[in-house]
C-alpha cells in the first residue's frame, strides 16, 4: 500500500517541479496572490487533518459499538435455553452440537474490528476532508476575478514549462537508448 492512499500522507511533486513552481510564484504573481494561494493550501491541509481525525474517531466509535453489540448478543444467546436434541419423524433422535464457544467474541476479532474500522474511517474522513478543503480553497481563489485570472495564467505557464521539461527528458532518453542500441 502506498502512502498516497491516505490523503493525510500525500507528498508533493519532485524537487525539480517544486523549484519550477516556486519560480513561477515569484515572477508571475503579486504578493497578495501568493498569500492567497498559501491561505488556500493551508485550508486544504486543515480540512484533511480534521477530516482524518474525525474519521478515525468515528471508526473507533463504530468498532466499539459493534464489539459491545456482539458481546450483548453472545450473552443473550448463551443465557437462552436451547434444544439439545432433534427428533425426526421416523423416531430417530440426533444431538445438536453446542456452538456457544464458536460465537464467543475474541480479542483477535476486537483487534480486527478496531484496526479495519479505524483505518477505514481515517481513509474516508481524509478523502472527505480533501474534497471539502479543495472546495473551500477554490472559493478562496475565485473570489476576486482579477486575482483568479492572474493565478490561472501563471498556472498555464507553469504547466507549459512542466510539459517542456518532460518532453526534453523524453528526448534525452530516446537519444541515450539509440546510443546504447536498446
Amino acid at each position: 500500500m502506498s502512502t498516497d492512499s491516505l490523503a493525510l500522507l500525500r507528498k508533493n511533486a519532485g524537487e525539480e517541479i517544486s523549484a519550477l513552481a516556486e519560480d513561477h510564484l515569484k515572477h508571475d504573481l503579486h504578493p497578495s496572490d501568493r498569500d492567497l494561494l498559501n491561505s488556500a493550501a493551508s485550508k486544504i491541509g486543515i480540512h484533511v487533518t480534521i477530516g482524518s481525525a474525525v474519521g478515525l474517531a468515528l471508526g473507533a466509535f463504530l468498532a466499539f459499538r459493534i464489539r459491545r453489540t456482539r458481546t450483548h448478543m453472545f450473552n443473550a444467546f448463551r443465557a437462552h435455553e436451547r434444544p439439545t436434541h432433534v427428533k425426526f419423524a421416523d423416531g430417530r433422535e440426533e444431538a445438536i452440537p453446542d456452538v456457544t464457544p464458536y460465537m464467543r467474541p475474541t480479542a483477535l476479532g476486537d483487534i480486527a474490528a478496531y484496526t479495519f474500522l479505524g483505518f477505514g474511517g481515517l481513509f474516508i474522513g481524509g478523502e472527505i476532508g480533501l474534497l471539502t478543503g479543495t472546495g473551500s480553497a477554490r472559493r478562496t481563489i475565485t473570489r476576486d476575478p482579477e486575482t483568479r485570472e492572474r493565478i490561472e495564467t501563471a498556472f498555464r505557464r507553469f504547466r507549459a514549462d512542466v510539459l517542456r521539461k518532460e518532453a526534453d527528458t523524453l528526448d534525452q532518453r530516446t537519444s541515450v537508448t539509440k546510443l546504447l542500441g536498446l
